[in-house]
Parts: C-alpha cells; sequence; structure tokens
C-alpha cells in the first residue's frame, strides 16, 4: 500500500507543479514569438495556431525531473543505474528535441536540426544507454514472455536499442499534429507501462521507475489543461522525441518491447501511414493517403476534436488489451 501512496503522490505533485510552471512559461515563450511554424497544406485548416508557441515539452519535461531530485537529495528513493538510464534518455532526447525547435523559431521556417545531424545524435546516445544498460548488470537478451523465447544476441543488442529508441521517438513526434493528440495518448501508454513495471519486481529499481513514470503522468494531464483543444500551448519537439525515446526505454528494461507496438498501436499507424506513403509516392508519383500523417486525412472527413477522441480511445483498447495480455494472463 506504501508503494501505491508514494505512486500517486508523485502523480499529484506532477500535476501540481506542471499547471504552476505553465503560468509563467506560457507568457515567457509568448513573448519570445516562440510560436508553433505550420505546413503550407494545412494552412487553412490550422490557421488559428499560427500564434500559438511550441516547446511546451518543458512543462512536463522539469517537474517530473525537480520530484526525483528532491526524493533523492532526501534520501526517499535509491538511485540506481536503471533510473539513470530513464532519465538520461528522458534529458538527452528533450536536448536534441530542444535544440530542434529553437533552430526553427530562431530561422523562422520548419528548418530545425537535419535528419543526419539527428541520426547522429541518437545513434551517439544509443551507444552510452548499451554501456549504461550493460552496466546495470542487464543482459542483451530478446526476450518474449509468451512464446518462451529467450536469445542473448550480445553486441548486436546495441542496434536494437537504436532501433527502439529510434522508431519510438519518432513515432510520438509525427503523432503531435493535433490539440492534446500526442498528450493524451502518451499519458494512457505512460500508464499502461507504469503498471506494466510495478509488476517487475525482478527490475533493480523499479519502484523508482515507476514513481519517475506516474510523476511525469501527473505532469502530462497539467500539461493537457493547457495542450487541449483549443491548444494554449504545443509540446513541440522538446516534448514528442523525449516521450518516445523514453516510452521505448522502458518497454527495453521490464522486457515489453513487443507490447510497446500494442500500447502505442495508434504511434505505429501513424508512423506507417508516412512510411507506406513516401514509398509509394516515390515509385508512382501518386498517393495513397490524401495527406500524411494519417490523423490528417481523418480530419478532412471530420472536426478536429472527433478525431482527437476515436485515436484517444482506439489508444485505450490497444493498452487494456496489452495490460490483459501483458500482465494478468
Amino acid at each position: 500500500m506504501l508503494i501505491f501512496t508514494k505512486i500517486i503522490i508523485s502523480m499529484m505533485l506532477g500535476l501540481l507543479l506542471s499547471i504552476f510552471l505553465s503560468f509563467f512559461l506560457l507568457p515567457f515563450l509568448k513573448r519570445k514569438k516562440a510560436n508553433q511554424r505550420l505546413s503550407i497544406y494545412l494552412s487553412d485548416k490550422h490557421a488559428n495556431k499560427k500564434n500559438v508557441p511550441t516547446m511546451g515539452g518543458i512543462i512536463f519535461i522539469i517537474p517530473p525531473l525537480f520530484i526525483m531530485i528532491v526524493l533523492i537529495l532526501l534520501n526517499k528513493i535509491t538511485v540506481t543505474y536503471n533510473l539513470i538510464i530513464i532519465l538520461f534518455v528522458f534529458i538527452t532526447y528533450s536536448l536534441i528535441g530542444f535544440v530542434d525547435d529553437f533552430l526553427i523559431i530562431k530561422r523562422n521556417n520548419n528548418k530545425g536540426l537535419s535528419e543526419s545531424m539527428k541520426l547522429c545524435l541518437q545513434i551517439i546516445l544509443a551507444i552510452i544507454t548499451f554501456y549504461l544498460f550493460l552496466k546495470a548488470g542487464n543482459e542483451p537478451l530478446i526476450w518474449i514472455h509468451t512464446l518462451g523465447i529467450k536469445t542473448n544476441i550480445g553486441f548486436y543488442y546495441g542496434f536494437f536499442i537504436l532501433l527502439v529508441l529510434i522508431s519510438s521517438s519518432n513515432a510520438v513526434n509525427i503523432t503531435d499534429g493535433l490539440d492534446g493528440l500526442a498528450t493524451g495518448l502518451s499519458i494512457i501508454a505512460f500508464f499502461t507501462f507504469g503498471i506494466i513495471t510495478l509488476n517487475t519486481g525482478w527490475l533493480n529499481g523499479y519502484i523508482e521507475i515507476s514513481m519517475f513514470l506516474f510523476a511525469l503522468i501527473g505532469s502530462l494531464i497539467g500539461f493537457l489543461c493547457f495542450n487541449a483543444n483549443p491548444a494554449k500551448i504545443f509540446m513541440g519537439d522538446t516534448g514528442s522525441l523525449s516521450l518516445g525515446a523514453t516510452l521505448g526505454m522502458v518497454s527495453i528494461l521490464t522486457r515489453h518491447e513487443l507490447l510497446l507496438i500494442v500500447v502505442g498501436i495508434v504511434f505505429v499507424l501513424e508512423t506507417l501511414s508516412c512510411v507506406i506513403q513516401r514509398f509509394y509516392y516515390k515509385l508512382t508519383h501518386k498517393r495513397i493517403f490524401p495527406i500524411t500523417p494519417i490523423h490528417h486525412t481523418f480530419e478532412r472527413y471530420m472536426n478536429e476534436l472527433e478525431v482527437v477522441r476515436i485515436f484517444w480511445i482506439i489508444g485505450l483498447i490497444a493498452s487494456m488489451a496489452a495490460l490483459l495480455f501483458g500482465v494478468w494472463l
């Protein structure tokens, strides 16, 4: 019962701190004209979003970090390598996103970090993460619980970590295109993996990781108060890259990487729509979807709020199925 009390307190603190931070950050970003740069293909539908500031990911990045630092200083939690891994991925990917957002704002266009630079940075981070992963005593195993498969792939596990981090971070980034869409789906996904983490008693530092995840959930709920339609702020790459990479890293540590596909089914479908569109257009110079990511195609036939609600429901149903399959059964 004490563990659940700690988790609830962490979530409440995350919620209150993110709302408190929003009242200071929102006016600051507006004064600095840190506005979202809109795609020319969405200028008609999203014209009212052009003066909405971005880089709002700061609102839900600082509170959970602050909470964890305070708890560490008060000797309320133990610092483990696994916790360090989660915090390292969370912070470093937010920094990549922050630099990308900053360059876009400074240049007053949609050109931030180049794809090659992002990939280079992510490769470096994957190498460091792999080192910390092994230092924590984790084995480089491909572990499929249901099928009873457990294979040590050694050095190649570093490439696996890179693949998961790049895929998950970019998937959340792609999905972040409608008011509250990526935020709501992230709350659902992190809540699911928070429960999964609580069920992994064999994982060193699982309680501390759970507390961080629920502090992040509380912070995301606070952020959603300002990000829901009509959005007063967007998370930007600062938030989306960090959320996606952290989600991917949690799935790796808890050995539920395949379950991430189910939990993040909307993120997966959004990404697939872009990949399929891109390859099909290169081959035929025609488009399968009117516009990608797929949420913008849905937006042509229904209003934004309806699209977000439908995608949230899909994410919630998928997460409940994942919990049934990954925890209960």
